[in-house]
């Protein structure tokens, strides 16, 4: 298995080819996934030492549902908005604040949405709340949400994440490939 890290900007060829939507993740093994949900249920399968498939209870999916629509779509607006003139960002924030409202209730003074241990709702959704305090950190941090801001905050100084952030240089067909077991 090999990671490439690649540019939006400057999309290689071999990428385009193997899912033309031109997005990332994608992963590349017995067929093409190239949604990040998909990718993570791939993995999980294959391993799950934490057991996060078996610790997310069926109405967990909803809450990714709801990350996956109406959030996210709200967060696009919302971090791009240079490139949707055609929405209020103002508007669009206010509606991605209503997910971060009901995470904010869910969480409830838990570390993890659903208790004492992460499952995958958990995994699925932080990386958009990670997009979404940083739209404008000193908004995220005036807001009433102590519980998702108290759960975000322990994401982003854990030992797990600090392993998904390691910053690769862009892949070009040129250069070598970062593998992995």
């Amino acid at each position: 298995m090999a990671l490439r890290e690649v540019k939006l900007g400057d999309k290689p060829a071999d990428m385009l080819a193997a899912s033309p939507k031109g997005t990332v993740p994608v992963l590349i093994a017995d067929t093409v996934i190239d949604e990040s949900l998909d990718i993570m249920r791939w993995a999980l399968v294959r391993a799950d030492p934490e057991g996060l498939l078996s610790r997310t209870p069926p109405d967990a999916h909803d809450l990714i549902t709801q990350c996956d629509g109406p959030f996210k779509t709200a967060l696009d607006l919302t971090k791009y908005a240079v490139r949707h003139p055609e929405a209020d960002p103002a508007v669009s924030r206010a509606t991605a604040a209503t997910f971060i409202a009901t995470l904010d209730a869910q969480l409830n003074g838990a570390p993890w949405l659903y208790g004492d241990h992460p499952c995958m709702a958990d995994l699925a959704i932080l990386p958009f709340v990670r997009q979404f305090a940083h739209t404008d950190l000193a908004w995220w941090a005036a807001q009433p949400y102590p519980h998702v801001q108290s759960w975000f905050a322990a994401f982003k100084t854990s030992a797990r994440f600090g392993a998904i952030m390691i910053k690769y240089t862009p892949w070009k067909p040129a250069n070598d490939v970062v593998h992995f077991p």
